[in-house]
């Protein structure tokens, strides 16, 4: 599969969007037109098992009202067409109203099925497609005052705001795009948290992942080696200790800073890593404190012991953590009066006298918006989609790879940053994620790497296992494109798909194929039925043994039985280590290590964290970690 950015044909968008419709009143036979209510519905993110559903009511052929649902679309992202385009419909009477940026597939879904209502009304959808006049920003000049100004309403510009409101500051944050998430919403997997009680809900049994970091620790040469030998020693210590009285799970704030050192090949800078581990457990706390619970336990790669926190549903299944996180501190916000300007982009950093005191943007429209403020918080987000810049950090081998950032993530956060002196570092770290799903439509979507975790394994195009699946990203991605097509399949079973909606929401999509045995999934995946059998046969055998020897895999749950479930995957852009450069304080540095006054920085805008791979489960840790860092420190600098 060549790594492309993709392409949607317009056959693929069409199949995608094959839509159906029902009328629950009759047409009026009296010439006078058409009403009643009509319902459509279309595929969208759900795919067709759980579709797009809208409602028109008409009135003499006339559009006077639209609902819609969309269960399974995405939440943060399709829930935002689903809450507003009903209404853009009905009070325009057109189905030819504006799209949702960055929610494509549920917007275009949406109109699907309206067209579908039209026709099972007996009307012609063409003829309800008139141009709705975009409503505009105000192509004005705008200025205004806060103490603390945020760029971005990302996981952690959304987190600094809280916290920085809650000490009592005004606040307001300009965010690029049509709404707020960044990359943070499309988070799939978890926090990674140390020594919470949530872990001590879980049996101990990743003996075998402790000895296998220590073992990594002991061999490991290279930048903050003697960093990494200390924390090896520690972990011993208190390993040893837990071996001799084992209450409770098993993990410390320094076995979390190992796994991140040596996952990060010791490029990362130790105090930050040391603050991140240190303040995961509040982190946690603080989230429940907001109303969003991180109560579930798992294993992630790179990680020693199950840690990173994940949600679940009503029905206690397990759910996509930004797509949860990320309404809830957008309420957060609301319940505060936190003011957010959409479609606002911010270029330039206001300084005086070496301080920053506000920022310059631009509205879609053209009008600038000046906000003067006490502090400065930059949380744009890294450089991900920015393709271009990708490739300038030394990297040709990805140009026009897929990526798996949202549209607003181009780096011009750290451009303004390094406008006024701001160092950066770790640029040229990139990391690809391997479980990318190509979907259909050409569009590139993250697989949770929690599946993994929970038991999940991935065969090549020949039906072999090629790797330790729970390894960190990038060495998972490298064993991956070295196959046979640059991709792979990953299998899940009944087991795991009965508790996860995620997993369900993959096959609602029609991304999965599935077989009742091992030869049946063989068929449906064009290859050796023998092989995988006996594959899948090994695995089971490593399960139970707790053992594999091939690979070197320590994290096991249960073994894979039918039916099972499969879907491609293959490495995309995923995350960038590097950006600019802070202290444990989250104040921006220069070159010299000196602070620039008054600008901070949190979430994936900034580097040093994770060194040159970052673990899964550490993104949402940074986000809210330093998030919370940034606004408190932000408003302390204005005491």
């Amino acid at each position: 599969m060549k790594k492309l950015l993709a392409f949607i044909s317009a056959v693929a968008l069409a199949a995608s969007l094959a839509a159906c419709g029902t009328s629950t009143a009759q047409p009026a036979s009296d010439g006078s037109g058409v009403s009643g209510t009509f319902t459509g519905e279309a595929a969208g993110q759900g795919g067709e098992g759980n579709p797009v559903k809208v409602t028109l009511t008409l009135e003499n052929s006339v559009i006077t009202g639209c609902t819609a649902e969309g269960p399974g679309e995405t939440d943060g992202i399709g829930s935002k067409a689903i809450d507003s385009m009903p209404g853009a419909i009905a009070e325009s009477g057109s189905i030819a109203v504006d799209t949702v940026s960055g929610a494509t597939v549920t917007s275009n879904a949406i109109l699907a099925a309206a067209a579908s209502a039209l026709e099972s009304a007996g009307l012609n959808p063409e003829d309800y497609k008139k141009e709705v006049a975009a409503a505009q920003a105000s192509a004005e000049d705008v200025t205004k005052t806060a103490d603390v100004v945020i760029v971005g309403a990302g996981g952690a510009g959304m987190t600094a705001a809280i916290v920085a409101s809650d000490a009592g500051k005004k606040v307001i944050i300009v965010e690029s795009q049509s709404m707020a998430g960044g990359n943070s919403v499309r988070s799939t997997g978890g926090m990674n948290a140390a020594k919470t009680k949530f872990q001590d809900e879980n049996e101990f049994g990743e003996s075998a992942g402790v000895e296998k970091t220590l073992k990594s620790a002991d061999s490991f040469t290279g930048t903050n080696e003697e960093t990494i030998k200390d924390l090896a020693k520690t972990v011993s210590e208190q390993w040893t200790a837990y071996q001799a009285s084992p209450e409770g799970y098993y993990d410390s704030v320094e076995l979390f800073e190992l796994d991140t050192m040596i996952g990060g090949k010791g490029l990362n800078d130790p105090e930050l890593v040391k603050t991140l581990a240190e303040k995961s457990e509040s982190a946690i706390d603080w989230l429940d404190e907001i109303g969003a619970e991180l109560h579930n336990v798992a294993a992630f790669g790179g990680a020693s012991v199950k840690r990173i926190h994940r949600p679940v549903n009503a029905e206690g299944k397990v759910v996509s953590v930004g797509a949860y996180v990320i309404p809830i501190l957008e309420k957060n916000l609301n319940d505060r009066g936190i003011e957010v300007l959409y479609e606002t982009t911010a270029n330039k950093i206001i300084m005086d006298g070496g301080k920053a005191v506000g920022i310059e943007a631009v509205t879609s429209a053209g009008g600038k918006v000046t906000i003067n403020a006490g502090a400065v918080i930059l949380a744009a987000g890294g450089f991900g989609a920015n393709n271009d810049m990708v490739v300038a950090q030394n990297h040709p081998e990805l140009k026009g790879y897929i990526t798996t950032n949202a549209a607003g993530i181009l780096g011009q956060g750290i451009d303004m940053g390094v406008e006024v002196g701001a160092a950066t570092v770790d640029m040229d770290q990139i990391q690809l994620h391997p479980t990318v799903h190509v979907a259909d439509d050409g569009s590139a979507n993250l697989i949770t790497e929690g599946l993994r975790g929970d038991g999940a394994i991935l065969v090549n195009a020949e039906g072999l296992r090629f790797y330790d699946e729970v390894s960190t990203r990038d060495k998972v991605s490298d064993a991956e494109n070295n196959q046979t097509g640059g991709y792979a399949w990953l299998i899940v079973d009944q087991k795991m798909l009965d508790a996860s909606a995620v997993i369900q929401g993959y096959v609602s999509k029609g991304w999965t194929v599935t077989g009742e045995t091992a030869e049946d999934l063989a068929k449906e995946m064009d290859m050796d039925g023998a092989v995988l059998a006996e594959t899948i046969e090994k695995w089971n055998a490593c399960v139970e043994a707790k053992e594999d020897a091939e690979f070197g895999r320590t994290s096991f749950a249960e073994k894979l039985e039918g039916p099972f479930y499969a879907l491609t995957v293959q490495p995309g852009i995923h995350h960038t280590m590097g950006g600019l450069k802070i202290n444990s304080n989250a104040e921006v540095l220069k070159e010299d290590g000196s602070a620039i006054t008054g600008l901070f920085a949190a979430g994936e805008i900034t580097g040093g964290v994770h060194g040159a791979n970052r673990l899964g489960g550490n993104a949402v840790a940074d986000f809210i970690v330093y998030g919370r860092i940034a606004g408190e420190s932000a408003a302390n600098y204005l005491k």
